[in-house]
């Protein structure tokens, strides 16, 4: 059963830039409709004498696992906290966007029962695991389309190609249909420090909605403020790589992980 597990998930996990001696590793959640890559700038931004950054593939994204999609946020992260265990033989982070934050949320929890407890977990764009997306959902491809090349989370260009753009929709129809069906209890917990990278022109989040976080942690809830929309994370790469590094590295994340030298 093991070996099955671990060959089922076997390509889960990308190494946009190892660095094997970080001190930390970075595992990353793309948002809706994201592959792994959606990380790539971060990772290599990132300062690799400290950090490692390891991004999650998906199911159905280019060069992902077979498993075709999925319809529950909690299965997912089942399946990614599987695949990362090998991983877990350092400190680890967790970091999440949009749709990508309630997964980093629930796969922080499995990390915690597996007793590989993350030393913080950062999420950005998306309202807290109890409230809900609080938005309208696209429901046909036409509004998906709109709101694709509004945000600008998938390159225009893919969309206007036929062959790419079914493919594409066939994975955002399905994440978006994970993404608005989770609403976690009130009172699901991660028991690390939680870090939110609030945008100022966010249209699905504000300042309100990140201090919503802090309901959902045990520890401090810490609110770190970026210029830019929902897609702020690769604009403002510098920013951010400043506020993951802080939030690694403070003296609440060292006690948690048990000393981080």
């Amino acid at each position: 059963m093991e070996k099955q597990a671990a060959q089922d998930t076997a390509n889960w996990i990308q190494v946009p830039r190892p660095a094997p001696q970080a001190k930390t590793r970075l595992i990353c959640c793309p948002h809706a409709g994201a592959s792994a890559s959606a990380f790539g700038p971060l990772a290599r931004a990132l300062p690799d004498h400290d950090i490692e950054a390891l991004s999650v593939q998906y199911p159905g994204r280019q060069g992902g696992p077979g498993y075709q999609g999925f319809t529950d946020i909690g299965e997912l992260a089942d399946r990614v906290a599987t695949a990362l265990l090998p991983w877990c033989d350092r400190p680890v982070a967790v970091l999440g966007h949009s749709m990508g934050s309630v997964v980093a949320f629930e796969l922080t929890r499995r990390l915690e029962a597996a007793g590989k407890p993350p030393v913080r977990l950062f999420v950005s764009g998306r309202r807290s695991p109890s409230d809900g997306l609080g938005v309208h959902v696209p429901q046909d491809d036409e509004e998906i389309v709109e709101e694709l090349r509004t945000l600008g989370g998938i390159p225009v260009k893919l969309l206007d190609k036929p062959k790419y753009r079914e493919s594409i929709l066939a994975v955002v129809r399905n994440d978006y249909r994970a993404n608005s069906g989770y609403l976690a209890p009130s009172d699901a917990t991660v028991n690390c420090p939680v870090t939110f990278l609030l945008s100022d022109a966010d249209p699905y989040v504000d300042a309100a909605a990140a201090a919503a976080w802090g309901n959902h942690t045990t520890q401090e809830l810490t609110v770190a403020s970026f210029p830019g929309g929902h897609f702020f994370l690769n604009e403002e790469l510098a920013q951010v790589v400043e506020a993951v590094s802080e939030g690694l590295f403070t003296g609440s994340a060292r006690r948690h992980a048990g000393g981080l030298q």
